[in-house]
């Protein structure tokens, strides 16, 4: 039996979020510089979306770039902006082949203009698609987001346009760049590093973990069937104990 016929179809993750770590050093241990290594992780961005929509995945959020990262050197990330607008245009038909639709989180003004104007382009030609929803996390950073939420709840109360009182957890949530997302009940993290990184600290409260040795640009299908069969054998219980979950 192959690892993918391990999968129940019936306990799919709805969302699956995805650090993809350990591009620079797959590039350094072929003596390669580090972009070679993010040029070669767009196969497994490539292989891990179509995966996820033919499994019947609704959410795949890709860890692309933090806010953190443009403190990279500059020559680095000119090359990652530039990748990322040839990869966005080349892969916008296969997005719109496979009924994917195009999202993303972050401070995206942040980025050059031409990035701005093909992200805009590709998310407003794969709108109306159904099948699966992908999600660019750039310049994104999950205390900025939090920070922006406060923010706009803040100015709100300030507003009166609700009280302190009203202030709750799925108000919060409602606040996030991930408003009308389900959180994600698996997190994949590559290259062997144990954190999330300012990575969707509010929404994967409850997520399920699972880190691997590989690194991104070696990432394959195989591997991401391997995270989901290892989160369909966990037991979730979200604070209640086993007997109780058990029960229900």
């Amino acid at each position: 039996m192959s690892i993918k016929e391990k999968i129940d179809e019936n306990k799919l993750p709805e969302h699956i979020a995805v650090i993809m770590d350990g591009n620079g050093r797959w590039a350094k241990g072929k003596g390669k510089f580090r972009i070679f290594g993010h040029q070669n992780g767009v196969r497994s961005v490539r292989d891990t979306a179509e995966a996820c929509a033919e499994l019947g995945v609704k959410y795949l959020t890709l860890y692309a770039f933090s806010t953190e990262n443009w403190n990279r050197p500059k020559v680095e990330v000119m090359a990652l902006m530039e990748l990322l607008v040839s990869t966005i245009k080349k892969e916008t038909p296969t997005l719109m082949k496979n009924n994917i639709k195009l999202s993303t989180i972050g401070n995206i003004l942040d980025l050059p203009p031409k990035c701005i104007d093909e992200l805009t382009s590709a998310i407003e030609e794969t709108k109306n698609n159904t099948r699966m929803t992908l999600v660019l996390a750039l310049s994104y950073s999950s205390k900025w987001d939090i920070t922006e939420a406060v923010k706009k709840i803040a100015l709100q109360v300030k507003n009166n346009t609700i009280s302190v009182d009203q202030i709750s957890d799925e108000l919060i949530a409602a606040n996030l760049s991930t408003a009308g997302m389900p959180n994600p009940e698996l997190m994949i993290r590559t290259s062997g590093e144990h954190r999330i990184s300012n990575f969707l600290l509010w929404e994967l409260a409850y997520s399920e973990f699972y880190f691997t040795d590989k690194l991104w640009p070696d990432f394959t299908k195989d591997d991401l069937y391997h995270a989901i069969v290892a989160f369909q054998n966990r037991e979730r219980r979200f604070g209640k104990t086993s007997e109780q979950i058990k029960g229900a």
